[in-house]
């Protein structure tokens, strides 16, 4: 008796949830240390492979981020629709999330390998891939565990957490490794490590605050509408690696490389419009099972707006200042994946539009939609790269990237209930203001690009003040933020007996 009630007590501190704007700063600062510590990994492979082994190393890690996948299979979203409903046994539900994360451990591994061996003729890149996705594919699967229970509990300092502690151990691990001047396959075993010390780390985080019960019963909902979560999430994952997946066939391994020194600096910022992403998906699933239609609704324009917002205001400055950044991040040798930069810069706004717009999908029971969106994206996106990259190699390569996601949010607006009021409100005011900006401050300030960068920026203040409705958001949540900073110092002053 006493046993259980601890359990139960576990689970009751754990379901006391964050409010929207605490779960975003904790996102926010975790996010920005966990991207800065991953960019400076980057920086630092990089220079050390150069080109050829970056290439190779590129594509065995889009073996590994696809075997991931697997090990999740949609899971993860299907146990956040699970978490949100009403008298969700949180204990049952997890511990049934894990058993069947690690059949499909298994069974990923055996259909992974016998995919590398069949992929590629280059043994260096099988061996590569083999000792890579090993101890990352175990590590990408523990750390979901973690970071799954705490989205659904909506408690993202612990998820913060956990990404901070694998970019640490990624940073020190490589760092290490390069210290020691090791072989490029060694360097690929720590990086997959470095992923398995932060899943350890993520599970024990879990097992603090939840019993986990493998003898109980088995939540069975886990299995509605699997196929297509599984679908859907496969090919959300195979989006960002399907250029050097594809590329590989097409242009050389040293040109892989530079398509994958662009291509890394906004597949490593994607993850900070996913900060509000993680905030609001929660939140979207509880009003929509809730009956709640129009504060649905009510929320996705708001992750839409803000997450496009934060996706120009990332892509403003690589637009203007791509040479610079690939000089100053790189060095001289990676100097032609400057302009390639300067056109996948665009995806970030891109990118944000659409993870919000298919969110709203998601949470709004049309995985299906989704899934079948995403699959004609796939689709396209094999045949811009195979013409693109013959016909014009990388820069081709970085036009293809983009187009993809032009191809995506038209499918996902035309898609979406209540397109309308989505379009007028938020999507096309924004994507005009935002393109026509860009292109006549470049145009007229092409030989200052500091100055471009930071007009630019300025006029998104200008979308903020215009936009009603997100105006007025903002001046709640500083008022919000400014009264509980207020009562906190008065609280101290109490205790300290002022």
């Amino acid at each position: 008796m006493g046993r259980g009630a601890k359990s139960v007590k576990k689970v009751k501190v754990n379901m006391e949830k964050n409010s929207i704007a605490q779960n975003i700063l904790h996102l926010f600062y975790s996010t920005a240390l966990s991207s800065t510590l991953n960019a400076v990994a980057l920086i630092i492979l990089a220079s050390y492979l150069h080109s050829y082994n970056y290439g190779l190393f590129s594509v065995a890690l889009a073996f590994a981020m696809i075997m991931g996948y697997f090990t999740d299979a949609g899971l993860s979203d299907i146990v956040l629709r699970e978490g949100s409903k009403k008298k969700a046994d949180v204990s049952i539900l997890i511990s049934s999330y894990i058993k069947l994360r690690f059949i499909l451990l298994v069974f990923t591994f055996l259909a992974g390998f016998i995919m590398i061996n069949l992929f590629s003729n280059n043994d260096e890149l099988v061996r590569t891939s083999y000792f890579l996705t090993i101890p990352m594919v175990t590590g990408i699967a523990l750390q979901s565990i973690g970071t799954t229970f705490f989205q659904m509990i909506e408690k993202m300092q612990y998820y913060g957490f956990i990404r901070i502690m694998s970019a640490l151990f990624l940073v020190s691990t490589i760092s290490l490794g390069i210290l020691f001047e090791l072989a490029p396959v060694t360097i690929s075993i720590i990086y997959g490590c470095s992923y398995l010390a932060a899943g350890v780390f993520g599970v024990i985080l879990v097992t603090r605050r939840v019993s986990l019960r493998f003898k109980g019963p088995f939540h069975k909902a886990l299995f509605h509408n699997l196929g297509a979560f599984t679908l859907g999430g496969l090919l959300f994952v195979l989006l960002p690696h399907l250029g050097p997946l594809v590329l590989e066939k097409t242009i050389s391994l040293s040109e892989v490389g530079l398509f994958a020194v662009a291509y890394r600096i906004p597949q490593a910022l994607q993850q900070i419009p996913f900060i509000v992403a993680g905030a609001y998906y929660p939140v979207l699933f509880r009003a929509f099972n809730n009956n709640r239609l129009r504060d649905h609704l009510n929320f996705n324009l708001a992750q839409i707006k803000i997450m496009a917002l934060i996706g120009m205001g990332m892509t403003i400055p690589f637009f203007y200042m791509s040479s610079f950044v690939v000089h100053f991040l790189f060095g001289e040798q990676w100097a032609e994946a400057a302009f390639p930069l300067k056109i996948l810069s665009l995806m970030l706004t891109f990118q944000a539009i659409n993870i919000a717009l298919a969110d709203g999908l998601t949470t709004r029971g049309k995985q299906n939609t989704r899934t079948t969106i995403q699959s004609i994206s796939i689709l396209i996106g094999i045949i811009l790269y195979a013409g693109f990259s013959r016909s014009y190699g990388v820069v081709g390569a970085a036009i293809a990237g983009v187009g993809i996601e032009v191809f995506s949010l038209i499918g996902f607006l035309v898609c979406i209930p209540n397109r309308w009021i989505i379009a007028k409100k938020a999507i096309i005011p924004y994507t005009l203001f935002f393109t026509s900006s860009l292109l006549l401050i470049g145009k007229w300030l092409s030989s200052y690009a500091l100055l471009a960068s930071l007009l630019n920026m300025l006029l998104l203040l200008v979308i903020v003040w215009l936009d009603r409705d997100l105006r007025v958001k903002c001046i709640n949540y500083l008022h919000t933020f400014l009264t509980k900073m207020k009562e906190n110092r008065e609280n101290r002053r109490v205790e300290d007996g002022i």
